[in-house]
């Protein structure tokens, strides 16, 4: 009896296996008259349907299906269905998590209709992947020029400014100020500066998506991705112990403009004031 039921299954198993590729065979040859016959959704549907059904098959219809998914989102966008254009490059990034191709021209897409912060990540992403792939590369550098404003690259180069904050920094560290939170991190320099003079314990909150992935790399390049907890928040929505796990002894900022009153920095100084630091004793 034991043998009677291997073998059923065994039965059973080669013909679901006979069905599958039976399946595979006819979606592929469905999406090749769909292709020829513009039939661009149909198409994508098929290939869905054929990487689900044969993983293994990915590398070889990865041309094609990148042509059938851009074809397929020309034609949404083109009939303003936003949300199915942006659900099928979803679709596709599961598929192909580390494709550069299918995540730039999803950034281009985000680009387009305004929602740059979110372009920049696809565009970042796209080149981490393939940092040869000059597409992706002039992307970035493109949505960069828009997200990342011409004084970042001022400041980081006055010498003078830099060492005045890194010595006020040292001298509050060396005080005895053992936690540092650097609101509106930008580039991540001042938690660096936190680091380096000694503080055991750095956090760093930024709310722009592009300037949190640029802190991201400055500080893992400078080998710090361990030590500072970088936070893509506002620190008006930073909570005890949910984001940091208490009060710090040191706050340090940026967020002044040529106006000192900029940026939001009363308000955020308060609000770390009474929330975020600890108070004197």
């Amino acid at each position: 009896m034991p043998n009677s039921n291997s073998k059923l299954h065994h039965i059973r198993r080669g013909l679901q296996e006979a069905g599958r590729q039976e399946l595979v065979s006819r979606s592929l040859q469905s999406a090749q008259h769909c292709l020829e016959d513009q039939d661009f959704g149909t198409a994508y549907a098929h290939y869905l349907l054929v990487l689900n059904l044969a993983p293994e098959l990915k590398t070889s219809v990865k041309e094609t299906f990148r042509f059938t998914l851009f074809k397929w989102a020309e034609d949404l966008d083109s009939l303003s269905r936003i949300q199915d254009l942006f659900n099928c490059y979803e679709q596709a990034l599961e598929l192909y998590p580390n494709d550069e191709v299918i995540c730039n021209s999803m950034g281009e897409h985000l680009f387009r209709m305004g929602f740059r912060d979110e372009a920049a990540g696809y565009f970042h992403k796209a080149v981490k992947l393939n940092p040869d792939f000059a597409d992706a590369k002039e992307n970035f550098y493109r949505v960069a020029n828009w997200l990342v404003e011409r004084w970042h690259f001022i400041m980081l180069n006055d010498a003078k400014r830099n060492l005045t904050y890194l010595k006020a920094i040292e001298n509050a560290v060396h005080s005895g100020c053992k936690s540092v939170l650097d609101i509106g991190t930008g580039t991540g320099i001042l938690s660096m500066f936190a680091k380096k003079a000694g503080a055991p314990y750095v956090y760093a909150c930024e709310l722009s998506k592009t300037m949190y992935e640029l802190a991201r790399d400055v500080v893992a390049a400078n080998n710090m991705e361990r030590e500072i907890k970088l936070l893509h928040l506002k620190s008006l929505d930073l909570e005890i112990p949910k984001h940091i796990p208490e009060r710090v002894s040191l706050v340090v900022t940026e967020t002044v403009d040529a106006g000192l009153f900029g940026e939001g920095i009363v308000e955020s100084l308060i609000h770390a004031w009474e929330h975020l630091l600890l108070q004197p004793k």
